[in-house]
């Protein structure tokens, strides 16, 4: 059968560390290798798995497991706390491997990331290999030898990406149109990167089971009746190896959540504490270079109920103090005698940022340049040297979480260093 496959030349690199944050752990206290443990972002009785070593994964303590539900199934199990400065080495020194062989390179996660070597002569198949095969060897000497890393190599990112979960843990695999066919032969239809219970479903309501079968699926079937869209086209071009993904994803908000490590309704503790997520909040902002339009504020009390509230203003707003004093309005709606068990606020219709133009307004120009000086004095001698003493209480009380899935806070750090 003529599946008119991408018989392109693989220039496509996925790299992706294996338990990275759990390993990261191991690495630095040898006493743990070979033992169940799983990190979170602050421990207590019910905190959720969020990175599992692979000695907890075989015991079927997987991502999301609860603490209590990984001692029922281990009563050896390990739960750490999360150690941003640990795994930001981690990330700078992966970037760093990966930029010495290409400038084209993006990071899909704190513990993945891409290499497209399009544009760099003399790159066969085989010629990647050996540069997977050496960059796994710089991973280990240079970031650790208890790290283990899998990497695919394809012609495009879904195939490479593929490849790269192949031979857990420390595999390195190749797929392009000479081996593609065979590699669905071996997969399950929710192998596939992309494809979860929803998709399964759909895929199966019209008898396509397995990946070989959904290779075999005319674009017309799964553009109007399995996907009912255009999506159905992009996943017919993405089976066969054409690079569809290679796109910023588009940023709708920036925010912050935190869980109140002791339940209360004290004002002066939770406004401090709200505007410290503020004000981290406003130095994602920037980093972005971006300006909101929305804020919202939203708060979850201890019986169970919520409050939201957010408001459109029609001037955009960055600064550390616009963003808080429209926060703040909204959290003195709240209903005071209500105990906050967790407290959050996002910024929302992102547009990019004017603020290097001139002003004509006197009163902004001097607010942008505040914000500006202090965002410089933090960028040269660390995060939060300067910043608001209504927040105090606030930054003694919450710890920065990892985010995982998500690259921009190593990126500010490394823009801060």
């Amino acid at each position: 059968m003529n599946y008119q496959l991408n018989t392109e030349k693989p220039r496509i690199m996925w790299i992706d560390l294996n338990s990275a944050f759990a390993s990261a752990e191991q690495q630095a206290r040898p006493s743990l290798r070979g033992k169940p443990i799983g990190v979170t972002n602050r421990v207590s009785k019910e905190c959720c798995v969020i990175a599992a070593s692979y000695e907890a994964k075989a015991l079927g303590i997987k991502v999301g497991v609860r603490r209590s539900e990984a001692v029922a199934l281990c009563p050896d199990f390990i739960m750490l706390e999360t150690d941003p400065p640990k795994y930001h080495y981690i990330y700078k020194r992966l970037l760093g491997i990966m930029q010495d062989y290409s400038p084209n390179v993006r990071m899909k996660s704190i513990d993945e990331g891409v290499i497209d070597f399009h544009g760099i002569p003399k790159l066969e198949g085989k010629q990647l290999i050996k540069i997977g095969k050496e960059i796994k060897t710089r991973i280990k000497l240079e970031i650790g030898d208890y790290t283990r890393t899998n990497i695919g190599i394809g012609p495009n990112r879904f195939l490479a990406k593929t490849a790269a979960s192949l031979h857990k843990p420390d595999g390195l695999d190749l797929i392009d149109h000479r081996n593609l066919v065979r590699t669905f032969r071996s997969l399950d239809l929710q192998d596939l990167t992309g494809i979860a219970d929803g998709y399964g479903s759909r895929l199966r309501a019209y008898n396509i089971h397995t990946p070989l079968e959904f290779l075999q699926a005319p674009e017309q079937l799964l553009n109007k009746h399995v996907f009912k869209s255009i999506n159905g086209t992009y996943w017919y071009q993405r089976l066969r190896g054409y690079e569809i993904d290679d796109y910023e994803t588009k940023l709708g908000m920036v925010g912050r959540q935190w869980v109140v490590a002791k339940p209360t309704s004290d004002d002066n503790y939770l406004r401090s504490c709200l505007h410290f997520l503020a004000e981290t909040t406003g130095m994602k902002l920037r980093f972005r270079n971006v300006e909101a339009h929305g804020v919202c504020v939203w708060l979850r009390f201890r019986n169970g109920d919520n409050f939201i509230d957010k408001k459109m203003h029609k001037v955009p707003f960055y600064s550390n103090q616009d963003i808080w004093l429209r926060a703040a309005r909204l959290f003195e709606k709240r209903p005071k005698h209500m105990i906050i068990q967790t407290m959050g606020l996002y910024l929302y219709k992102l547009t990019p940022s004017t603020r290097n133009q001139a002003s004509l307004f006197a009163d902004i120009e001097k607010q942008d340049f505040l914000t500006k000086a202090i965002d410089e004095i933090n960028d040269n001698y660390g995060t939060f040297t300067v910043y608001s003493a209504d927040t105090l209480t606030g930054k003694q009380n919450i710890k920065q979480k990892i985010p995982f899935g998500g690259t921009e806070y190593f990126n500010l750090l490394l823009k801060r260093k």
